[in-house]
């Protein structure tokens, strides 16, 4: 119970890494502020984290929206009284080639994956500043790191995500804040259900550790950072990919 008597915010918890992400820190005795934009998805996940025993706040909202933004942090320190934990998960893909990429395809997948942590971090950072402390997780991708055919806008988006971290790392270590991302690679959830069995054959003999990491991966990895146990260590990305890029 590392968290018993904290509060996580996590964006985009209604699936996929983000839900398990919140369904362990309510293992783990936080309480949770958690949002995604669909309705159909936050409250159902929130129900399983109630289920552990945790006090959970859902909402539905836009990340790329910043009075949607205004509003959850408003609603999270209404309900609880603080937040000790950021995560910003909230993400999507418009996958193409950059040729053929629409513009708008590219404004939108920008400004969810980085216009939104940015917002969040931005909003939620201003309250912790008052109480001097607290943990704010970023996710990027390994496609931010190395690029990615198909995904010129996602990939830009999470190198964008990586820098911010950065950045933001330095402007709030004053204030006892630590700023840290995540970078997973090929992750057994939603966005990889599209690809045909052979691909990902194909895909997973480059991994060195021989698997796709598991969303369970990634939340060990957010949990690592929002503890104790990682107080001397901001600015930093973190891979999760089983050695796929060494």
């Amino acid at each position: 119970m590392r968290f018993k008597g904290k509060v996580a915010a996590v964006t985009g918890a209604g699936r996929g890494i983000g839900k398990q992400i919140a369904l362990e820190f309510a293992r783990e005795g936080a309480a949770l502020a958690v949002i995604s934009t669909r309705e159909s998805t936050i409250m159902p996940a929130a129900d399983e984290m109630r289920a552990l025993g945790a006090h959970v706040l859902p909402l539905v909202a836009d990340v790329s929206k910043e009075e949607d933004v205004e509003k959850f942090v408003a609603a999270a320190y209404e309900k609880f009284g603080r937040v000790d934990v950021l995560v910003n998960n909230a993400g999507m893909s418009r996958d193409n080639l950059f040729l053929r990429m629409k513009a708008a395809d590219f404004d939108e997948v920008v400004a969810v994956n980085l216009r939104g942590a940015f917002l969040c971090m931005r909003h939620f950072s201003r309250r912790m500043m008052k109480d001097r402390a607290g943990r704010i997780i970023n996710m990027s991708s390994v496609a931010g790191e190395a690029g990615n055919e198909g995904q010129a806008n996602y990939a830009a988006a999470k190198a964008g995500v990586i820098a911010l971290t950065k950045s933001a790392a330095r402007e709030l270590a004053r204030y006892g804040i630590t700023v840290n991302a995540l970078s997973p690679g090929l992750i057994d959830t939603d966005m990889l259900s599209g690809i045909e069995a052979p691909v990902m054959e194909s895909l997973k003999k480059n991994i060195p550790l021989g698997r796709l990491g598991s969303a369970s991966d990634v939340a060990a990895a957010a949990l690592f950072l929002a503890s104790d146990a990682a107080s001397y260590i901001t600015g930093q990305t973190i891979r999760i990919d089983g050695g796929l890029y060494i």
